[in-house]
C-alpha cells in the first residue's frame, strides 16, 4: 500500500528591508497556513544571497534577516513543522545554481514566464531588456 505524497511548498522572502504588508499577504500568511496543514511539506527561507542584488550593506541584510525571521515566528510559524532556513546557510544551493546556470540555454530562459515579464517591463520603461535581471 502506498501513501499519498505531500504537496511541497517552497517560498522565501528577500532580506532587503523591514517586512511589509506585501510580505505578509504574499508570503508570510500563506506560508503559516500551509505549515499547519499536515498534507503540506513546507520549505521556507530567508533569501539573503538574493538580497545582495539590491542591497550592498551586509549589516542591513543581516538585520532584515533577523526581522523577517522574527515576523514569521511571531505570526505563528512553527519551525518544528517546516524546514526554515537562511539561504546562505546552505552552500549546496549556490553550487547547484552555478551548475544549472552553466547548463541552461538562453532559449529556455526566453520561454520562462518570469523572464518574459521582466523583459516586457524593461521594454515598457525604455530600459535595456536585461536591466536588473539576475
Amino acid at each position: 500500500m502506498t501513501t499519498p505524497s505531500k504537496t511541497r511548498v517552497l517560498t522565501g522572502i528577500t532580506t532587503t528591508g523591514t517586512p511589509h504588508l506585501g510580505n505578509y499577504v504574499g508570503a508570510i500568511k500563506p506560508a503559516v497556513a500551509a505549515s499547519k496543514d499536515p498534507a503540506v511539506d513546507s520549505f521556507l527561507f530567508l533569501a539573503d544571497y538574493h538580497a545582495l542584488i539590491k542591497n550592498h550593506d551586509p549589516a542591513q541584510v543581516h538585520q532584515s534577516s533577523v526581522e523577517i525571521a522574527a515576523t514569521w515566528l511571531a505570526l505563528g510559524l512553527d519551525p518544528a513543522q517546516v524546514t526554515f532556513y537562511r539561504q546562505s546557510d546552505v552552500p549546496d544551493i549556490t553550487e547547484l545554481t552555478w551548475i544549472l546556470t552553466c547548463w541552461t540555454a538562453k532559449g529556455l530562459m526566453n520561454r520562462a514566464h518570469a523572464y518574459k515579464a521582466a523583459v516586457q517591463t524593461n521594454e515598457e520603461a525604455g530600459e535595456d531588456n536585461d536591466f536588473g535581471i539576475t
